[in-house]
């Protein structure tokens, strides 16, 4: 009986391929962990944290109606008195408040009257409502009875002649829709109690075309993007030039990345019908500071260059930009962010600029020009790192060429002569290490790209 010998077939080896794959899978398992805690870190609970608000009224009615909203909200609002709806309105444009109840719009100048005997005032249990309010940020709806003494408060009619009084709020949607929306919910069970329904007035509202007044923060997304993308590009396949060739690249292509966003935000999508050149300027300065310091980064990271800027400029940039909501409504962490993060000092300059009169501009300026100043300084690092590693490749490079010329002239010296065997090596091992870097480099910008 004979037996059919089977051919011998040689398996390939895959280990060195799949272990170069799931190296790279690193980079997104990170990029999605890193989502996942800044995302829902800065979004998933907003609640009030000593988010100014105002009572209008300079009586001792309006003083215990603010103290005890403020009481019921346990340190999330911080709430405080003013004499006059004007006031009020002044405070609102300059950012001090973010929401003003008037108790009475009906009253002389649409200021709220004194809490004396007889005069205007709340109705029937209006502070206990009030202090629900402050937790209808969370859960929408207020209730309560009892003022801090556990007694119920009776007030009299809104005028001798009986006329109900006809609260007020005060807001401006363009500074954060989502905490004027909260704001409306903490005062709206305060009007309810007056049998009469809450008028809302928005003295700084936004665009006609951006109601909610995000368009800014996704203007910054989209600048964002292009800017750090660019980055893997600049860093990856620029790497053979040098690092001030870089640099100029990199602030090239914030200037035209600033320029589209300016496009962005007049002419296509009508987000500012005013301010552009303050915009495009901010854009520009934001723009050139985050390529500038990832570029200088690239040096240092290399493949991970990417997630590198992510995190800077994603995931702890996006969720303390107070685009979607502002400080007063996250957690501490994100709400310190906020005070000197490029995305906030972008997203609030623009703000400041278009709808509030340049109030604070000049420190949201400052933050983004010290970014920059970050981002030469990482320039300047970087390029004092890279010519150290041109000295100690040359050196080392030249040991090993004096080396195999060694060699070759100790083995062979009748068939080439020394010193064009060395230069050859050299040249071979030159070539190769390009071939090398040419090879990551293509593979980062393919990550840069599907990210």
């Amino acid at each position: 009986m004979s037996s059919v010998r089977r051919p011998d077939h040689h398996r390939p080896d895959h280990r060195a391929d799949l272990r170069h794959v799931l190296t790279h899978l690193v980079t997104p398992l990170l990029m999605c962990i890193g989502m996942g805690l800044a995302y829902l870190g800065a979004f998933a609970h907003p609640e009030p944290h000593h988010l100014p608000v105002a009572v209008v009224g300079s009586g001792s009615q309006a003083q215990v109606l603010a103290q005890s909203i403020s009481d019921k909200a346990h340190g999330g609002l911080d709430v405080r008195t003013v004499g006059s709806r004007a006031e009020a309105v002044d405070q609102l444009k300059h950012q001090e408040i973010f929401g003003a109840y008037v108790m009475d719009a009906h009253a002389s100048g649409g200021d709220a009257p004194a809490g004396a005997s007889g005069g205007a005032s709340a109705p029937k249990d209006g502070a206990s409502a009030a202090k629900d309010g402050a937790s209808a940020a969370k859960d929408g709806a207020g209730a309560g009875v009892k003022d801090d003494g556990g007694t119920a408060v009776k007030h009299e009619g809104a005028s001798a002649a009986g006329a109900k009084a006809a609260p007020e709020l005060v807001v401006a949607t363009a500074g954060s829709d989502t905490t004027a929306t909260v704001v409306q919910k903490i005062f709206t069970p305060v009007a309810a109690q007056q049998g009469t329904p809450l008028k809302v007035t928005d003295v700084v509202p936004p665009a006609e075309d951006d109601p909610t007044g995000q368009g800014l923060f996704f203007l910054m997304v989209a600048v964002s993007i292009g800017s750090y993308a660019s980055v893997a590009v600049i860093g990856g396949a620029g790497a053979v030039l040098p690092i001030r060739l870089r640099a100029a690249l990199a602030v090239g292509t914030s200037f035209v990345v600033s320029i589209l966003g300016t496009l962005f935000a007049g002419p296509v999508f009508h987000l500012v019908d005013h301010g552009l050149w303050g915009l495009w300027s901010m854009a520009w300065l934001y723009s050139a500071g985050i390529l500038l310091i990832g570029t200088g980064l690239h040096t240092f990271l290399k493949r991970w260059t990417t997630l590198g800027v992510m995190a800077l400029f994603v995931m702890l940039n996006f969720t303390s930009a107070g685009g979607v909501f502002r400080p007063e409504l996250q957690n501490g962490f994100f709400a310190s962010l906020h005070a000197f993060w490029n995305g906030a000092g972008f997203v609030e300059g623009t703000r400041s600029h278009v709808y509030f009169d340049n109030n604070g501009l000049a420190g949201h300026v400052w933050t983004l020009v010290l970014w920059l100043v970050v981002g030469f300084v990482m320039i300047g690092v970087a390029s004092l790192a890279e010519a150290r590693r041109r000295r100690a490749a040359a050196a080392a490079a030249q040991n090993a060429t004096a080396v195999a010329a060694a060699a070759v002239a100790a083995t062979v010296p009748e068939r080439r002569p020394a010193h064009a065997a060395g230069a050859g090596d050299g040249e071979n091992a030159e070539r190769a290490g390009r071939s090398k870097a040419a090879e990551e480099a293509e593979e980062e910008m393919e990550e840069a790209v599907g990210v």
